[in-house]
């Protein structure tokens, strides 16, 4: 049997594979002197037969040959670089190469086909990012006695929160009286990340709590406008120190009865600066009931106040990460147990707060939601809520500092008060 291609139309160069042990292409392949060589196994290769006379063989060769039959088949119009790169990639994947790794070419030129090296991408990307280093910026608000930095050291497992040179693991940890940033740096399997936790005084513990929230607004903007003057500058540094609170865990008391004025208000001003995620701290002071029904009110009160809490539906970029977030919303407020202090339980040593009764078990799922605030937090949201920072929060900030009588100025009280209203 033979078949014979019309006259008119000419063949397309079919380039094979590189196989996959080698690592880049040689150039006696991807260029030969005298026509393409056409596939066998054993490393020899035939030169095209002019258009008047080509053979279609049946045999050992099917792949290639299939590609030099859809070169002919799609003709001269549909472009030399369309049949050899669809050609190439049939070639390839029946040989063991990449399938789809050749280029595409419309000029009709030579078209260089085979393994590129575009999945090296990803580590090169990780190698630098592992020199480089993370930051998280991660605040913590809510009254005294909420076990804010309690939360914080078992969240991280390590004593980050308020650590000073002499004090020891047994020590009461001190109580906070001005917002303070204390940075650390942890390192688990190679790769650092200096964690700032940024801890506020008992917030509404005054008696008049008027515009109580103002220092915690403007520490919030006063991070803001230090990136932003560091970005303006006409020599800037190479990597801007970044400070911002890229999160804020917001700690709601466990009353078992509805959300105070005071929380209300508090996120829903906060909510256009910060990435707000309410929690309930000492979930163990409530039964099962009193808790679920505690967090659908809460849940139902923030809708009301129109209080948007990460991760906001408008930022879900696909129907993957809208799945993903729902089940967060869903979730909502985290009700949680912080301690770290270690007991044994059937022959483990866990984290939890011993009671009359038994241990409360802080990574337990069927204690608390500990383990799920964590997994969000750190596993799968933590660079997102640095994302959301800097392109949403930051930028809006940074727009109207810029739009401000054309320059930047010390930024003041009253200015943090206006852009938080």
């Amino acid at each position: 049997m033979s078949d014979v291609v019309p006259p008119e139309v000419k063949p397309k160069p079919v380039v094979p594979a590189k196989p996959p042990n080698v690592g880049a292409p040689s150039p006696s392949s991807a260029f030969p002197p005298q026509g393409v060589g056409i596939g066998g196994g054993g490393g020899s290769s035939v030169s095209a037969p002019p258009p008047s006379n080509i053979p279609v063989a049946i045999g050992s060769h099917g792949p290639v040959h299939h590609s030099v039959l859809h070169s002919v088949g799609h003709g001269v119009g549909h472009g030399v670089g369309h049949a050899a790169g669809h050609g190439g990639g049939h070639t390839a994947a029946h040989n063991g190469g990449q399938g789809h790794g050749g280029s595409h070419s419309s000029s009709g030129g030579s078209t260089l086909l085979g393994y590129i090296g575009i999945d090296t991408i990803i580590e090169q990307m990780r190698r630098k990012t592992m020199k480089t280093g993370f930051d998280f910026n991660v605040m913590v608000v809510g009254h005294s006695g909420l076990g804010k930095s309690t939360l914080v050291n078992t969240l991280f497992k390590s004593q980050v929160s308020r650590r000073s040179a002499g004090w020891a693991r047994d020590e009461k940890i001190p109580k906070t009286v001005e917002i303070k940033a204390v940075s650390h740096v942890l390192e688990e399997g190679g790769v650092k990340m200096k964690l700032t936790v940024v801890d506020t005084p008992g917030f509404g513990d005054q008696i008049n709590n008027d515009n109580c929230w103002e220092p915690i607004c403007k520490y919030i903007n006063e991070q803001y406008e230090k990136f932003l003057k560091e970005e303006v500058n006409i020599t800037r540094k190479k990597r801007i120190p970044d400070t911002r609170v890229h999160c804020c865990l917001y700690f709601i008391s466990p009353t078992g009865h509805s959300l105070r004025q005071l929380d209300i208000e508090f996120m829903k001003r906060l909510s256009h600066s910060v990435n707000i995620i309410p929690v309930v701290a000492k979930a163990d002071t409530m039964t099962i009931e009193e808790k679920q029904e505690f967090k659908q009110r809460v849940k139902k009160e923030l809708e009301m106040g129109g209080i948007e809490v990460y991760p906001q539906k408008e930022f879900d970029e696909d129907m993957e990460d809208k799945s993903d977030n729902d089940k967060i919303r869903e979730a909502m407020p985290f009700a949680v147990v912080g301690s770290d202090k270690e007991y044994q339980v059937n022959g483990k040593r866990v984290l939890g707060r011993k009671t009359p009764w038994g241990i409360v078990e802080v990574e337990n799922p069927n204690h608390c939601e500990f383990a799920q605030l964590r997994d969000f937090l750190i596993r799968s949201h933590l660079q997102d809520l640095k994302e959301v920072t800097h392109n949403i929060h930051y930028e809006t900030y940074r727009a109207k500092r810029l739009n401000e009588n054309g320059g930047l100025h010390p930024i003041s009280a009253n200015e943090t008060q206006e852009s938080n209203l």
